[in-house]
């Protein structure tokens, strides 16, 4: 949880560079860009300090994606024990979802090798496609683990059925 804590307030603190008119989320808006047009864009608005905390938010990154994907997919777990000791049938889903979360931080890296290359100063058309679909698919994954972990944490606050 540590590792967590400080690699993404680590990040938030770069991230704060980064909003720009063209990047009004920061990194976020990096990784959905989706196109060179776009990136294009970006980059001119960051100049090359905000350019240096951007690979540092991407480096940083790769201790929080070890760090979030262990920790939603072990709240997947202790969610599906929850709601199978309650009975409901969404308990089937904690496994799936807690390895969707490792998937989830191969995507993230994924994703991030390719804004590597991008910052690298590569025009290469795959990159930001490539990065935004790791993206969506990342967020979508971690969104539905926080999900399901909140889902099992109030099933294992309620009281037994009677």
């Amino acid at each position: 949880m540590g590792l967590a804590v400080a690699s993404g307030a680590a990040a938030l603190s770069a991230d704060k560079r980064l909003r720009t008119e063209a990047a009004p989320c920061g990194i976020i808006s990096f990784e959905l860009a989706g196109t060179r047009a776009r990136v294009r864009r970006i980059l001119e608005s960051w100049g090359d300090d905000a350019r240096l905390s951007a690979a540092f938010s991407l480096g940083v990154d790769y201790l929080f994606m070890a760090a979030y994907a262990n920790g939603l997919a072990l709240a997947c777990v202790m969610g599906a024990d929850a709601l199978r000791t309650r009975g409901l049938p969404a308990a089937g889903l904690g496994a799936p979802l807690a390895w969707g979360q490792w998937l989830a931080g191969l995507l993230d890296a994924t994703e991030n090798a390719a804004l590597l290359r991008i910052l690298r100063g590569s025009d290469e058309p795959l990159w930001p496609p490539l990065a935004r679909r790791c993206a969506q698919a990342k967020f979508f994954l971690v969104g539905a683990g926080i999900a399901y972990g909140l889902l099992g944490y109030h099933a294992r606050r309620r009281q037994a059925p009677t």
